[in-house]
């Protein structure tokens, strides 16, 4: 499967880690997140779970309040929250 758009496929042979990377940067602050196919039952259940998280982050990032051009604290934490529960 190919990468889209905030999502990269990982896949390397010399690695224990095969799965997607979630990284949204808005405001100067980049979130990541990785899904393992291992962890989620493999690589399209891991990819719908990446996606169902971009889309739930960037909801919540781009419906934020800023303070000075960048995301309040209690933004951040909530988005924290969201990839740690994802």
């Amino acid at each position: 499967m190919k990468s889209k758009k905030n999502l990269t496929r990982f896949t390397y042979e010399t690695t224990a880690f095969q799965g997607w990377r979630l990284c949204l940067s808005r405001s100067g602050t980049t979130f990541t997140k990785y899904f393992s196919d291992k962890e989620y039952g493999g690589e399209r259940k891991a990819l719908k779970a990446a996606e169902t998280a971009r889309v739930d982050l960037a909801e919540l990032l781009d419906n934020s309040r800023r303070v000075n051009g960048k995301l309040s604290q209690t933004t951040q934490n909530k988005a924290k929250k969201l990839l740690k529960n994802a």
